[in-house]
């Protein structure tokens, strides 16, 4: 971790996303290998993570695309994730949250149906006639057995959304070598991540969980991304 040795003595805040981009890419550098380089996908959950993962793509001179997942929110508390859902229905759910709020079937059903809509309304918002991460799955399927993938958030404070995503990755990509990025994380969302079949985990900060109460606090500057931003990205990437 990049600031492990550090972060128990003071808070660590990231001035924002795209100074954690230039952190991650760098420290990036040294563990993909420059032959890998050009067989290497970063692949961004918008809305942060794509501006971080542009960034990434860029330090590593290596192609960036979206990667829709969507979490799966608690009643009468968005911020709290209780699972997470990607666009070909792979989920995740966790089950301490869910049973710890007795939240009922109908109502996970429910907000799984409702998130699976919204994914599917942020493709054909952003992709503007570009290929999903399921059409891009679809179309190389055997090339993405020899890549290394690299997924990127930016933040993850209970895993859902990340576990979800290797799992859909995992069951549709079949890449050769899977990694992990993040700017915040506490240590134990990385525990948990560490059991999924994720190959490295780069994250800048990882406070214990006492210490942590939201991806917020750990930037100085965590302004909501907005949709014309995600076309700029879109534009540059075209």
């Amino acid at each position: 971790m990049v600031f492990d040795r550090i972060t128990g003595k003071f808070q660590l805040k990231i001035k924002d996303r795209e100074s954690a981009g230039n952190i991650l890419g760098n420290a990036l550098n040294g563990i993909v290998k420059k032959e890998d380089i050009g067989s290497t996908l970063v692949l961004g959950i918008p809305r942060g993570g794509l501006v971080i993962a542009e960034i990434i793509a860029r330090k590593l001179k290596c192609e960036f695309d979206l990667l829709m997942v969507k979490r799966l929110r608690a009643p009468h508390n968005e911020e709290l994730a209780i699972g997470a859902v990607a666009e070909d229905g792979t989920t995740y759910f966790n089950e301490l949250i869910i049973n710890k709020l007795q939240i009922s079937p109908d109502y996970i059903e429910k907000e799984k149906s409702y998130q699976l809509e919204e994914i599917k309304r942020m493709i054909k918002l952003f992709n503007i006639g570009n290929k999903s991460s399921l059409k891009i799955a679809n179309d190389l399927r055997n090339d993405l057995k020899n890549k290394s993938i690299i997924v990127v958030d930016d933040g993850s404070a209970t895993g859902s959304t990340l576990i979800a995503a290797v799992r859909y990755i995992r069951k549709n990509m079949m890449p050769k070598r899977l990694i992990i990025a993040l700017p915040i994380s506490p240590k134990g969302t990385i525990n948990k991540l560490k059991s999924e079949d994720i190959d490295y985990i780069e994250v800048i900060t990882s406070p214990q969980n006492r210490n942590f109460v939201s991806i917020e606090q750990y930037y100085r500057n965590f302004d909501q991304i907005t949709d014309r931003q995600v076309f700029d990205i879109i534009d540059r990437k075209l």
